[in-house]
């Protein structure tokens, strides 16, 4: 199974989507949640990261390569990263990305 797991927000089940709701949604599973504002042109080479992570974006469109596939977040999109995967990520276009970076030290 692919590691690249994408979910999407649902307006019909979580209402409309709102920097707030997304990260009450992402707390309750248990996620510390920092905000990052990325501007145009920001890259981030392949890297790993030490604990479970999601990034979410809340505007703008972000990027995400891993195990040769590229993805691409847009707002109310959000992508699981087990620790210790490599991947890296940049902005797409011209617009900010406002990431909400999930961490989680234990598993899923």
């Amino acid at each position: 199974m692919s590691p690249i797991e994408i979910e999407r927000w649902n307006s019909e089940t979580d209402g409309e989507l709102t920097e707030q709701k997304l990260r009450m949604k992402l707390e309750s599973r248990g996620y510390r949640i920092s905000r990052y504002v990325y501007p145009p042109g920001t890259y981030f080479p392949e890297h790993a990261h030490t604990v479970h992570k999601i990034n979410a974006v809340v505007c703008g469109r972000f990027r995400v390569s891993l195990c040769g596939r590229s993805v691409i977040l847009q707002p109310g999109d959000w992508l699981k990263l087990p620790r210790g995967i490599l991947h890296s990520a940049e902005v797409v276009g011209d617009e900010p990305v406002i990431s909400l970076d999930a961490a989680k030290a234990d598993v899923y």
